[in-house]
């Protein structure tokens, strides 16, 4: 014990190690649904859902125990919402790429951020971003995640006229989505531990029972390295000119999200400076890093950090320990495969929806009264859901950001690097 105190600064912070392995179970708590969620996302990529729960389990395993080691902070990993999406309906369908390929472009991005990590450039390419896009990004995340949602739900379906419209709410799955909402809302509300995983439960008990959904074959299984998603990576396309830009894409997503994240939650933990900078920020991306690296060979898209490690900060959680217990129990999900992957889409889209909402928390910060920030915002939040693309949506928040600034008179206020990212991004559109 006294080890453990030591070695993770416990009584320094201000914590103790009940504490700590109390916030470790909350946090695993809130953010256990991507473990339901992932792989019916990165199956309509084609990707064998078994797979790819095992690949998120151990993906987010890896990265939250180096994240609690090797960098002391009390945040926890996984396959990034919105990053999977992007992956799914951006890359595989959008651009018709493989998903094996896909997978390649994902690795390279993890060893492209080690490398940034490693110098510092990626610390510093986020101190260079402005407040408002930071905000507007996370923001923006959460109404895509809404929108996915709601399509899960059959809450939204298609339209010819109007491109989407109400979906039949006479259907008893759709009735079952929108009260699972409300459930996990209020569950939410009063500050139960694991209000999302009770809701997805809950839901998920009510669909099997009623035939809405089938019951899985299996509970238990013995955990195995997944069978077809295992270094799966075709490399074959490395020069192709698609693969450079989904390479790209996925840089400047996942800069975006997990700066994003750190920043809210390392603030909720009282862990930035005056400055509003992360010390150590350097060993927190290369958490992950080298999740993203470890999560492609084996079968998962881009592992980011989690928002709802703040569940975790706020049960008292302030160190890397509460990260290894999460670890713990991600590798303990292991055993229960069969399980996840029966749960049924409807009750995973309240989840979705509600998380979407958590995160809409942040646009409070915005001061929306100074235009030369708040159309860059906006612009960065409403592309996303409206173009079903978190990288669109940042691509117009921080060229429509300089622009405007530089017009305005005001060019002063912009950091060199943010021109060229600006510069960067116009290029990419208009030449990749």
């Amino acid at each position: 014990m006294n080890a453990l105190n030591t070695y993770f600064k416990i009584s320094e912070r201000g914590s103790d190690i009940q504490t700590e392995i109390r916030a470790g179970f909350t946090t695993f708590l809130t953010m256990s649904y991507i473990l339901f969620i992932n792989p019916q996302i990165l199956a309509l990529a084609g990707m064998p859902a078994n797979d790819v729960a095992i690949a998120t389990a151990l993906a987010a395993a890896i990265a939250t125990l180096i994240m609690g080691i090797f960098a002391n902070f009390p945040f926890a990993l996984a396959p990034g919402m919105g990053l999977n999406a992007y992956f799914t309906f951006g890359v595989v369908k959008g651009m018709g790429v493989d998903w094996q390929i896909a997978l390649v472009a994902v690795f390279i991005e993890g060893l492209i951020f080690m490398a940034l990590a490693m110098t510092g450039v990626r610390t510093k390419l986020i101190n260079a971003i402005p407040h408002c896009i930071k905000i507007a990004t996370m923001t923006g995340i959460g109404l895509f995640l809404a929108i996915i949602g709601f399509q899960g739900a059959n809450l939204t379906v298609d339209h010819p006229a109007t491109l989407v419209t109400l979906g039949n709410l006479h259907d008893p799955a759709v009735l079952l989505a929108l009260a699972g909402i409300v459930l996990t809302a209020s569950l939410v509300v009063k500050q139960v531990k694991g209000a999302i995983l009770i809701g997805i439960v809950s839901l998920t008990l009510i669909a099997w029972f009623t035939g809405l959904s089938p019951m899985p074959e299996s509970i238990v299984a013995m955990p195995s390295l997944p069978e077809e998603t295992f270094m799966a990576l075709d490399f074959s396309q490395i020069f192709n000119a698609t693969l450079i830009t989904v390479v790209i894409a996925f840089l400047f997503v996942d800069i975006f999200d997990t700066a994003g994240t750190l920043m809210g939650v390392g603030r909720l933990g009282g862990f930035l400076n005056s400055k509003g900078e992360l010390p150590g920020a350097d060993r927190a991306f290369m958490a992950d890093a080298t999740g993203t690296t470890a999560g492609s060979l084996l079968g998962t898209s881009t592992v980011t950090t989690y928002i709802e490690s703040a569940t975790g900060i706020e049960e008292g959680g302030r160190t890397g320990l509460t990260a290894v217990v999460v670890a713990a129990l991600f590798l303990l999900a292991l055993f229960f495969t069969p399980l996840f992957t029966a749960v049924p889409a409807l009750a995973t889209a309240p989840a979705l929806i509600v998380v979407g909402a958590m995160m809409m928390s942040a646009a409070r910060e915005m001061d929306w009264s100074k235009l030369e920030d708040g159309v860059p915002a906006f612009l960065t939040i409403i592309a996303m859901p409206f173009t079903y693309s978190i990288a669109h949506g940042i691509t117009l928040g921080v060229i429509s950001y300089v622009l405007i600034h530089t017009f305005t008179g005001k060019a002063r206020d912009i950091h060199p690097l943010m021109v060229v990212l600006a510069a960067a991004l116009i290029a990419y559109h208009a030449f990749i």
